[in-house]
């Protein structure tokens, strides 16, 4: 038998895991299975690559020699392939915008932007919660842009790989029902919430512990936070089962009102973020104009996003670095 790619992979993911049963699991095999092929791998080797054990296995001498090549060599055939899906792509003019977002107002703006400015170029979108799939994805040449946000100063995901482009810097706003106590105020502290529950949508980001921490720093901490959908978010507000935290470019919406929280403890950055190396670059400039616009429009089209911004510039309060209308 002559060893192949895979069974390098089936040998890191047994060591990994310390045991055969939850390698197998991993990998999706009966445990019989997996245990028949490593024998075949150590045969082709030429000898035990793991001490079978109580608690689980360890590797030998000669297990440990293969893992050690095994650590170099994966990492960098996923290196070129990686590598090669852009360079076949790299002799091509960009056939299209690929994007690739979390959920939220922003990415729709963008394809109707792109799609208005370009007729006919075809504009294509993949959506998840997770900011680093995302980033993956360019990275590895199946998206041509990335359209994530980022709490705070956190940095962006893969960023030796993709260059990022800052779009706009927003205050996380709260939601609340419309008949709630606090809904006819203009501005809200986060201590005075102390008994909500809390609904927010879920992320891969800090986003979540940068909340406990403000809470913290109120305070208090939160009773509840259900991880949900945006119109899930939303409908748990409407019903006034729970606050909920969004960007403050959310739209105005029926059954809620939208407030800035009082200092503004929590930001949002908006980044876009691509491979330099990839006919995307061409175009980078245009689409970071297109976003930004996109951004303008939306933060317009919600009634407490404009109201906090036209008080900070008759109190000279410039809001976080880069808000919109701020430089």
């Amino acid at each position: 038998m002559d060893l192949e790619l895979r069974h390098l992979k089936t040998i890191r993911t047994i060591a990994d895991a310390g045991s055969l049963t939850k390698a197998a699991a991993r990998l999706g095999l009966a445990q019989p299975a997996l245990s028949a092929q490593l024998k075949r791998i150590e045969r082709a080797l030429g000898g035990r690559l793991f001490e079978r054990g109580r608690f689980g296995v360890r590797a030998t001498a000669l297990g440990e020699f293969v893992l050690d090549r095994a650590r170099v060599v994966l990492p960098a055939i996923s290196e070129l392939q990686q590598e090669a899906v852009r360079f076949g792509h790299a002799g091509d003019r960009m056939a299209g915008f690929r994007l690739g977002g979390t959920h939220g107002p922003l990415l729709g703006g963008l394809v109707d932007r792109l799609a208005t400015t370009y007729p006919g170029v075809p504009v294509t979108t993949f959506t998840t919660w997770s900011e680093r799939e995302i980033a993956a994805s360019v990275a590895a040449g199946r998206l041509d842009f990335a359209l994530i946000g980022a709490c705070g100063e956190s940095p962006a995901p893969e960023p030796e790989r993709l260059t990022w482009r800052e779009i706009a810097v927003d205050p996380v706003f709260v939601m609340l029902a419309e008949n709630h106590p606090l809904a006819g105020r203009r501005e809200i502290g986060l201590a005075e919430l102390a008994a909500e529950a809390w609904a927010d949508v879920p992320g891969d980001g800090c986003f979540a512990d940068c909340f406990t921490l403000a809470c913290a720093r109120a305070g208090f901490t939160p009773a509840r936070v259900y991880e949900t959908d945006t119109s899930s978010c939303i409908h748990l507000v409407q019903v006034g089962r729970a606050a909920g935290l969004c960007r403050a470019t959310l739209p105005t919406t029926p059954g809620m009102v939208t407030r800035p929280l009082a200092g503004t403890p929590l930001t949002w950055r908006h980044l876009v973020g691509w491979h330099p190396g990839t006919p995307a670059a061409d175009s980078a400039q245009e689409v970071v104009a297109q976003a930004r616009a996109a951004h303008a429009e939306a933060a317009a089209r919600s009634e407490s996003y404009t109201a906090w911004l036209a008080d900070r510039r008759s109190t000279a309060d410039p809001g976080p670095p880069g808000a919109l209308g701020y430089p």
